[in-house]
């Protein structure tokens, strides 16, 4: 199987244990294949950070179901900036188009738990896991 590329609030559902979850229980060969931009991880990390979960235990949690976190590079910078006319109407922040820059640099399918983003139309495939 290819990569894929988690937004920060599908890593969220997984460590919560949310709606959408599932989807990667029921496939463990898509977490065993996944990737996050490190704008990404840094997202995950300080929202549990500011859940009042200590620090290393945080890092630890965020980290330990992802193999490759991706650098945020000019490449995705570049990528991420065109983003901004076509996603600013549904209201996405600069870290859910820096995890649209990397599933579109690498040609990689991406899965989020914001549904605003079922409405994009991008050379990529996305998939809303609730």
């Amino acid at each position: 199987m290819n990569k894929i590329v988690l937004d920060s609030s599908a890593l969220l559902a997984i460590l919560h244990e949310e709606p959408g979850a599932e989807v990667f229980t029921r496939r463990l060969d898509l977490l065993e294949n996944a990737t996050m931009s490190a704008v990404n991880v840094a997202e995950a990390y300080g929202k549990l950070v500011g859940q009042g979960i200590a620090l290393e235990e945080a890092w630890e949690a965020v980290i330990a179901p992802i193999p490759e976190i991706v650098d945020f590079d000019s490449e995705q910078a570049k990528i991420a900036g065109w983003l901004l006319p076509q996603t600013r109407l549904r209201g996405l922040s600069l870290g859910d188009r820096a995890c649209l820059a990397l599933g579109l640099a690498l040609k990689a399918p991406i899965y989020t738990a914001d549904r605003a983003w079922k409405e994009l139309i991008l050379d990529v495939a996305i998939h809303v896991i609730r």
